[in-house]
């Protein structure tokens, strides 16, 4: 028999706080939707909140017509493939020796510290930039992947997570002959699914979404990822040749304005994150409350 509890008014005022919450996310996300879809008078003039004024495409398709676009978008899921599986690989690599006790690896200690330390200092943006530099990676992708290739962050939530697998199912296994590679492809990375789902992603998120690392170490505009190429995207029109252009295209261009053409950038750049993440989200909670629990 189940027993109904009434409703409170604490209850109430929960509810209401969560409403809050989720309509702080949401109207700034439709607005911008809206935004992209609407013309360039209304969307200036601020007539836009969470629908399109004067429905249409134009800022999508000047956003699309270019095959730069296209060129940074497969740079930039390249750049998530590559940068993701050496993030994940050298997380797990890294996170199973520092979850063992000193007893069986004695340097843990010594190594935990100087990660703990790299992870809240670090040398600061001219000397890394001098250190690609030097070491050739300038406006290669390996510069996009290798500054960030150990997250410590991550590191640290997996090894904790790694602690509370019970250390009778590796003793069990070492008694059956199995070496550290099987304890670590066989028994720890199937029992982490759900702290490696978060870690990855992470990775995936903020390779993704940097554009930063673009701006610097890559040089050339046809090697840009997609968040630094349309970052350095703006509408314009280009005066000089306004004589040989019809009137169609003099039109569409004065149609698009640096607002919805930004608010369209927005648009298109989250698109891959909104299909990653339902895949994904399932197992952050799990991960990241059992990779905090530290025994």
């Amino acid at each position: 028999m189940t027993i109904k509890r009434s409703k409170t008014l604490t209850d109430y005022v929960i509810l209401l706080f969560l409403l809050l919450a989720m309509a702080m996310c949401l109207v700034p996300l439709l607005n911008t939707v809206a935004i992209s879809f609407s013309d360039k008078v209304s969307a200036q003039g601020g007539r836009v909140f969470v629908w399109p004024v004067n429905f249409n495409l134009l800022a999508y398709g000047e956003l699309l017509k270019d095959a730069q676009f296209f060129r940074s978008f497969m740079i930039s899921v390249y750049r998530v493939a590559l940068g993701g599986a050496i993030n994940l690989v050298l997380t797990i690599l890294t996170a199973y020796p520092l979850s063992k006790s000193p007893a069986q690896f004695p340097a843990k200690n010594k190594y935990m510290w100087f990660m703990v330390f790299l992870m809240l200092f670090n040398g600061g943006l001219v000397p890394t930039y001098v250190l690609i530099s030097q070491l050739r990676l300038i406006n290669s992708i390996w510069a996009l992947v290798l500054p960030g290739a150990l997250p410590i962050f991550s590191c640290i939530i997996l090894m904790n997570y790694y602690k509370t697998i019970p250390a009778s199912l590796e003793e069990a296994a070492l008694i059956d002959g199995g070496g550290p590679w099987y304890i670590l492809l066989r028994i720890y990375v199937p029992l982490s699914k759900p702290s490696i789902a978060v870690m990855a992603l992470w990775a995936i998120v903020g390779h993704w979404n940097d554009f930063f690392s673009g701006l610097i170490y890559i040089t050339s505009r046809e090697n840009y990822p997609l968040q630094t190429y349309i970052h350095s995207l703006s509408v314009s029109v280009d005066w000089q040749n306004v004589s040989n252009m019809k009137g169609e295209d003099i039109a569409r261009m004065l149609s698009v304005s640096n607002l919805t053409f930004s608010s369209a950038k927005v648009v298109i750049s989250m698109i891959p994150i909104l299909c990653v993440y339902p895949l994904l989200q399932r197992y952050f909670v799990t991960g990241i409350v059992m990779g905090a629990v530290k025994e």
